[in-house]
């Protein structure tokens, strides 16, 4: 077992290659020059995560025109997250994580229940942690999201 470095605001930003939404693989590097909203959600189209995605897919204009992008990262696969993204219309990208490297690059793996926790990064153009949300309700989420962007 790995030790894992609690990741702090004023950090570097873990890096990953992963799958996306629509099987293309991407690398975090991909974003630098715009900010990225990580956002870290334990199960595709269960009641908090659909309150959680549908809010940011809401508010997806108003983050996108503050030069950030959403990426929302789960241990589903990318089968899981085009149902969800094509059920609840998502305009941005979700990783699929299914083998938790990025979850527990993160420091966000539940250990009870093998999922991710809620938890949200936004990382700045750099790739530096600029904030960090331990504590997410589903609800008022994208607009603590456009808070902290505008900050």
């Amino acid at each position: 077992m790995q030790s894992i470095t609690k990741l702090e605001v004023g950090m570097k930003a873990p890096e990953f290659t992963a799958q996306i939404t629509s099987g293309k693989t991407i690398h975090l590097g991909d974003y630098k020059g715009r900010k990225v909203v990580l956002y870290f959600y334990p199960k595709d189209d269960t009641p908090g995560c659909t309150v959680e995605a549908c809010g940011l897919r809401d508010e997806y204009q108003k983050i996108h025109d503050l030069n950030a992008e959403i990426l929302g990262v789960s241990t589903d696969d990318t089968d899981s997250h085009q149902k969800f993204t094509t059920k609840f219309h998502l305009p941005f990208q979700l990783v699929a994580d299914p083998d938790k490297k990025i979850t527990n690059a993160y420091g966000v793996l539940n250990e009870k229940s093998n999922m991710a926790r809620r938890v949200t990064f936004i990382i700045d153009e750099h790739g530096k942690i600029s904030k960090i949300f331990e504590t997410v309700k589903p609800a008022e989420h994208p607009n603590e999201v456009i808070e902290a962007l505008k900050a």
